[in-house]
């Protein structure tokens, strides 16, 4: 039998708000059917953090602001590291997934400081130009292929972490994004296998120096590439839990005031295709991190232009993963 978490989630929420009530609720469940399923367990939200300034810690949860099932502090061969955990064998996936199911280790998530649910990727690879809306903000034609580019694995930054305006720029900009997390390695995969290659997705926020997006001869590397320019989080949600990533509404707001908000309908470059693509170039290795695009109404093409400045909190939002809040400092 496989448990549909979203389903326990909304039927019981009064019952999740403790942590009696969530081990309560897995006991029962698997007293009415022992052979709880690898992907029961592990269809939820993965997340990293840490207690009290202690070391990192990889869980899992059910809900958002749900408390966590501490996975890597009860066994010490589990990673505390998502990427880590995606790439090691299936006996850790199922030690991982025994802890969840006996709700052996529970941590309050008020206790907890949530990091970015993934660190140390071996890429983070994004799509521009990939939501209609943008396009057309900018009066520009779809694009054929997809236009690809990248930031460092040092610009990743937690969901709740400041965004940190560098000295060199003056016209930093916002940019929310729907990722997609890799969970098994992949070369030349086929558009039909590419979603057996996904683990799960997560907001992410593609901030962007505009004004150095387009110095060093046009290329967008160092104007996407500064350090904090890519928050992520609050978790990894697994592909389990989305029934279509192509139809999530998404959102972003600076101080409260709406600036962009659409679909993911809207990608001119869907998921499956993406992969696919991009795999013909080069391998994909569990936890790499994919950026798919942002809808319209980002800074740059508003009149007059918006940017981002000190004191500033950006709210980035998609249906069914969660919200950030990064402050700009």
């Amino acid at each position: 039998m496989v448990v549909n978490m979203n389903k326990i989630f909304f039927n019981s929420k009064k019952l999740l708000n403790s942590s009696a009530a969530i081990k309560q609720l897995l006991l029962n469940t698997r007293d009415q059917k022992r052979n709880f399923s690898v992907s029961s367990c592990l269809s939820m939200r993965f997340v990293q953090y840490t207690v009290n300034g202690g070391p990192q810690r990889l869980g899992a949860q059910i809900c958002t602001g749900g408390d966590i099932f501490d996975i890597s502090a009860v066994d010490s061969t589990i990673p505390n590291s998502l990427p880590k955990f995606l790439a090691a064998d299936k006996s850790v996936h199922e030690r991982a997934k025994r802890i969840v199911a006996a709700a052996s280790s529970l941590v309050y998530y008020k206790d907890v400081k949530l990091l970015s649910p993934v660190t140390h990727p071996d890429k983070v690879v994004c799509v521009g130009l990939n939501y209609s809306g943008h396009c057309e903000e900018q009066n520009k034609p779809f694009p054929k292929e997809p236009t690809v580019f990248s930031k460092f694995s040092s610009t990743i930054c937690g969901p709740t972490d400041d965004i940190v305006l560098p000295s060199v720029s003056t016209r930093v900009d916002y940019e929310v994004e729907l990722a997609v997390i890799i969970g098994k390695q992949g070369k030349n995969i086929p558009k039909a296998k590419a979603y057996d290659h996904v683990f799960g997705y997560t907001i992410a926020q593609d901030i962007t120096a505009r004004d150095w997006q387009k110095r060093n001869g046009g290329q967008w590397l160092l104007g996407k590439a500064m350090d904090t320019f890519c928050p992520l989080g609050p978790a990894v949600v697994t592909k389990e839990v989305i029934d279509d990533p192509h139809n999530l509404d998404i959102k972003c707001t600076v101080n409260g005031q709406e600036r962009q908000c659409a679909n993911t309908n809207e990608l001119i470059f869907k998921v499956d295709f993406i992969i696919s693509y991009l795999s013909e170039l080069f391998t994909l290795y569990p936890g790499d991190v994919i950026l798919t695009g942002t809808p319209a109404g980002v800074g740059v093409f508003r009149n007059p232009p918006l940017y981002l400045q000190k004191g500033d909190v950006i709210e980035s939002e998609i249906e069914g993963i969660g919200k950030m809040i990064n402050k700009v400092v």
